[in-house]
């Protein structure tokens, strides 16, 4: 699942909580706009439609700290393309643990922001292309644990203290937009794609095949797309079009 410069990855988000599959609005608990069981068959259903890689968040880690570790071993089970995953990851051993369960690509949030040298560690031991930093934006500020803390530096500052860290790619969320269903805005992400050579994925608020094609256009080399494909917003076999550039 490595990034190309002439591809746009498209990711279907898998979300985990209390063993279903659910999309938030802008992930505060209980907003739950979908909650489907069995999120192996979720995961399962995007790769027969011809997902070729899949974004796993386990929820319950972000916002309570107990970790979905036996759905995201049945969703490891259930399919054959990679995968990335983030969510809840406190510890360097418990990072170990997922990328030891062949997880393709790591995301670390707020682990790495508050303790970058994990971020070296851990791609020093598994490599900086399995190792993948979270900058989840608000108000152009990033914020951590679960979005709830904010801190005074913008996605595009940080992002290049990351790449000296050894992350070998960026996954940038806006959490002004996420969960919406009201588009995103492009100036944040051209602003973080000038700032920094390393691969990004953009997530929140992608909500039509436009906003699909305004990406692809961006230089991004990945999107994650959620709550649209649940609302039928976007259908996923034509978003896939716009893999190739």
């Amino acid at each position: 699942m490595s990034f190309k410069k002439d591809e746009m990855l498209i990711m279907p988000a898998v979300d985990i909580k209390n063993g279903k599959c659910v999309q938030l609005v802008q992930g505060q608990p209980g907003s739950e706009m979908i909650a489907i069981e069995n999120p192996e068959n979720v995961a399962k259903h995007w790769e027969d439609l011809g997902a070729e890689n899949l974004h796993i968040i386990d929820l319950d880690g972000t916002i309570d700290g107990k970790t979905s570790l036996d759905v995201i071993k049945k969703i490891l089970k259930e399919v054959s393309v990679p995968i990335q995953l983030g969510g809840g990851i406190r510890s360097i051993d418990y990072a170990k643990r997922l990328l030891d369960l062949d997880i393709e690509r790591l995301i670390i949030g707020t682990m790495g922001i508050e303790h970058p040298e994990t971020i070296t560690k851990l791609s020093d031991e598994y490599g900086s292309e399995r190792i993948m930093i979270s900058l989840d934006s608000k108000d152009n500020r990033v914020v951590i644990k679960g979005w709830q803390e904010k801190i005074d530096k913008s996605p595009a500052e940080l992002s290049n203290e990351f790449k000296e860290h050894g992350a070998g790619s960026i996954l940038f969320t806006n959490v002004d937009v996420e969960g919406l269903l009201g588009g995103f805005y492009t100036e944040p992400v051209i602003e973080l794609k000038n700032s920094v050579d390393l691969p990004i994925v953009y997530s929140g608020g992608i909500t039509s095949i436009s906003d699909v094609k305004q990406l692809n256009e961006s230089g991004v080399e990945g999107i994650v797309i959620g709550s649209a494909l649940y609302k039928d917003k976007i259908d996923l076999k034509e978003a896939l079009k716009y893999q190739n550039r």
